[in-house]
């Protein structure tokens, strides 16, 4: 009986000090993670809805980049797309549309506006979204 109360005590304490060796570097790797998730760039403009303020004769752009990394992209005059987005950086990030990384940076990000130069092709593009109003309705287009 004491044999095997020893063997038990052993195999605990094997177990235990695994568990020690092991839980600081998967917390070092989930801490790692969780800092570029949650970085104060992503913070500041995922999960809001932007509308496109420099649309010219097509209104109605909307981006909203969630914080699972999903890009959601619509308009008033086209369907909408989902999309996988990432920040690269502190304040750069790309998503994949069609096949191809499009790369951005965040310009400049406040509660009620969002810049950002979209590289296009081998050239920067400047962007300027709005928080959306709630309510949010699409105008009407000429036919």
């Amino acid at each position: 009986m004491t044999s095997k109360a020893a063997l038990f005590a052993l195999l605990a304490m094997w177990g235990v000090g695994s568990a020690y060796t092991v839980m600081p570097v998967l917390a070092e790797e989930a801490a790692s993670e969780d800092r570029a998730d949650h970085s104060p760039a992503k913070r500041s403009f995922s999960n809001r809805v932007w509308v496109k303020a420099d649309t010219g004769d097509l209104p109605g752009v909307i981006r909203i980049f969630l914080s699972d990394g999903t890009l959601v992209r619509d308009s008033c005059w086209e369907t909408h797309r989902l999309s996988q987005w990432r920040m690269t950086s502190d304040t750069g990030f790309s998503w994949n549309e069609d096949g191809m990384d499009i790369a951005a940076e965040i310009v400049s990000v406040s509660a009620s506006d969002l810049v950002l130069s979209v590289n296009l092709g081998g050239h920067a593009v400047e962007e300027r979204y709005t928080a959306a109003a709630v309510p949010y309705v699409c105008p009407d287009m000429p036919k």
